[in-house]
């Protein structure tokens, strides 16, 4: 019973969004080409839900390189108004674009002369006919069993502002290292952020030449703290890679005589390696497909430069 109500909660809410496809319009280009040319910031608008859904757009406008804060309504005709300045562009949701407080904001907006774009479901509403462009997210019903708590509606108007957002972040043609430095922290950040990034911030490589001793490899790969070693040809090549696991390894097999070996006659050879302009969920995928926990960094020269450990690339999901 409880499964088969929950299916018909997400079937409801899915085809609401799959029939905004028909509304994908004119106006909907011409708000995004209202975005794209606003010389200030876009100020997003709702109450209640719609609200909520407007805090939610006005954060991912952000994120993706647009400049944008929510300002509630109720506040806005209290003194708030006056953040907005003639260079912004403003966003207002309300499904059924008469709300109260939007109402009494309409006028202020049209005699301030800044552009507005209208998401609502009400087609003859207020709201509608006050928009330089107006974006329909009207829904034919709400996904509760009396059609009136926000479900469909809510979904829809925040599928609109995310067809929105992504379309300017295309336009704009910004590329991945844009986007992450409007995330430098978090798990999108760390998976954004590029190897180079990462090894810059430290001031140990720890490097060691072919012919010395697994003892020397060991001291070296300690004061490093990383748990590995690049081996260097007498070029400074990398050549080979020594890890602790490789250590306690050999150790199982050959005992204490492993110490007094050359460091080239147990390490890795040619081992798999990146650059700085890997990102940093690249190396990711490399440690996990070959079960590594770290790998040698390379120039293009194939010059060790540093390490990279699971440690710097896993962290927790916080996004």
């Amino acid at each position: 019973m409880i499964s088969r109500e929950a299916k018909e909660v997400l079937n409801i809410e899915a085809d609401s969004i799959k029939a905004l496809v028909k509304n994908i319009n004119q106006d909907f280009e011409k708000a995004v080409k209202l975005i794209l040319n606003c010389k200030g910031r876009v100020v997003v608008m709702g109450m209640g839900k719609s609200g909520i859904i407007a805090r939610k757009i006005a954060a991912t406008l952000s994120s993706t390189g647009t400049p944008a804060f929510f300002l509630h309504p109720a506040e806005s005709i209290h003194g708030d108004i006056g953040m907005i300045t003639s260079r912004d562009l403003i966003i207002i949701l309300s499904y059924s674009g008469e709300t109260a407080e939007v109402g009494k904001i309409l006028p202020l907006i049209k005699k301030m002369k800044v552009k507005l774009i209208s998401i609502t479901g009400g087609k003859g509403s207020s709201l509608a006919k006050s928009g330089d462009v107006f974006l329909n997210v009207g829904v034919k019903k709400e996904a509760c069993p009396y059609n009136i708590i926000p479900t469909s509606s809510t979904t829809a108007m925040l599928a609109m502002g995310d067809a929105l957002a992504i379309c300017v972040f295309k336009q704009k043609g910004l590329s991945r290292e844009d986007f992450a430095l409007f995330h430098p922290g978090g798990n999108i950040g760390r998976r954004l952020l590029k190897v180079g990034d990462i090894i810059k911030k430290r001031k140990k490589n720890p490097v060691i030449k072919e012919g010395k001793s697994v003892k020397d490899a060991l001291f070296v790969m300690t004061q490093g703290r990383l748990g590995a070693v690049s081996v260097v040809d007498k070029k400074g090549k990398l050549v080979g890679f020594f890890t602790d696991g490789d250590l306690r390894r050999h150790l199982q097999k050959k005992g204490k005589d492993l110490l007094n070996k050359k460091i080239s006659q147990i390490m890795t050879k040619n081992p798999t390696t990146i650059t700085v302009d890997f990102f940093a969920n690249e190396a990711i995928k490399i440690l996990k497909g070959k079960n590594f926990d770290n790998i040698p960094v390379v120039d293009k020269n194939s010059k060790p430069i540093g390490i990279i450990d699971e440690r710097d690339l896993l962290v927790p999901e916080t996004e």
